[in-house]
C-alpha cells in the first residue's frame, strides 16, 4: 500500500523533487531510505485527501542526511514554502511525535525504560505509568493603539525582524491572564478588550500558539531586557521587517494591516 514517508535527520526533512522542480513528501510503498535496527518507524494519524482517500503516514529519524538524486533534505521551516500546507502540517506532527519519543525513553517515576503502548502513548515497563505527548502552550498578542500596533524585537529572534509579545502559559493561569501578565512583564503596558484570534501548532519542538488581539489602555514602554531588544509603536506606513508567513504572528499582523 502507498504511504507517506516523513523522514527527518535532526531538523532536516526529506523531500522528493521532480524534474520540474516541484517538491513533495515521498509517497511510495517502501521506505526510500535503508533502515537500521536502531530506527523506529512511528505510525502517525493517516493523511486524508480532499477526495476522502486515506493514506498511512510513517515518521522516522535517521542518523545521517540522505544524499540521493531526486531527493533533498530541507529544514522543516523552509519546507513551508515548498510543499502543500496539509503536508507541512503533517510534517510538523511527525516531528513532534519523534521529539516526544526521544525525550521520554525512561519513566519519570521509577526510571525504567518506556515502551510504546499506542501510536501516541507510552507505558513504563516496570511500574506501568502511562504518558502522552505534552504541549508547551503559549500566547501571542497583537496590541492596537489607534492606528498603531505594538511590535517587539525579541532577543531569541534569529533574524532581524519585529514580532509580537508572546510567552508561555503558567500553571493556574487562564489564557487571558497570561496575555495580561506577559504584556505587563515585557512592556509595562496595560491592555483591555482581549479577544481570541486563532491558534497554530508550532512544532519547534512541541508548541501550541494561541493568538489574541487587545487594545492599549495606558503606560509607557519599559522593555524587559532579559527578553526583548526593543519595542515600539508602528503605523501601516512605517512597518519594519516582520515574520514570515508561516507564523501566526504574521497572520495577526496581516489581519491588522488589512483592516487598517
Amino acid at each position: 500500500m502507498m504511504k507517506y514517508w516523513f523522514i527527518f535527520n535532526k531538523d532536516l526533512l526529506l523531500l522528493q523533487k521532480d524534474k520540474e522542480g516541484t517538491y513533495t513528501i515521498p509517497f511510495q510503498e517502501e521506505c526510500p531510505v535503508t533502515l537500521q535496527p536502531s530506527h523506529t518507524i512511528h505510525n502517525i494519524t493517516p493523511l486524508v485527501c480532499d477526495d476522502g482517500t486515506s493514506y498511512p503516514v510513517k515518521a522516522i529519524r535517521i542518523d545521517t542526511p540522505m544524499d540521493r538524486e531526486g531527493y533533498e533534505m530541507i529544514g522543516l521551516r523552509q519546507s513551508y514554502h515548498l510543499i502543500p500546507l496539509h503536508l507541512y502540517n503533517k510534517a510538523g506532527k511527525c516531528e513532534e511525535i519523534l521529539y516526544w519519543d526521544e525525550q521520554t525513553r525512561f519513566c519519570g517515576c521509577c526510571g525504567a525504560p518506556m515502551e510504546l503502548s499506542t501510536d501516541i502513548s507510552k507505558k513504563c515497563t516496570q511500574c506501568g505509568k502511562e504518558i502522552w505527548p505534552a504541549l508547551a502552550t503559549a500566547i501571542i498578542v497583537l496590541i492596537r493603539r489607534g492606528d498603531e500596533v505594538l511590535l517587539v524585537k525579541a532577543k531569541n529572534f534569529k533574524r532581524d525582524y519585529y514580532g509580537l509579545v508572546a510567552g508561555f502559559v503558567e500553571t493556574g493561569e487562564s489564557l487571558e491572564e497570561t496575555v495580561k501578565r506577559e504584556v505587563m512583564e515585557e512592556t509595562g503596558l496595560e491592555i483591555s478588550n482581549i479577544r481570541y484570534f486563532g491558534s497554530q501548532p508550532w512544532p519547534y519542538p512541541c508548541g501550541l500558539m494561541i493568538g489574541f488581539t487587545a487594545d492599549y489602555i495606558a503606560g509607557k514602554i519599559h522593555i524587559q531586557e532579559e527578553e526583548l531588544k526593543t519595542a515600539g509603536w508602528f503605523t501601516r506606513d512605517n512597518m519594519p521587517p516582520i515574520p514570515e508567513k508561516l507564523s501566526i504572528a504574521r497572520k495577526l499582523i496581516d489581519d491588522w494591516l488589512a483592516k487598517s
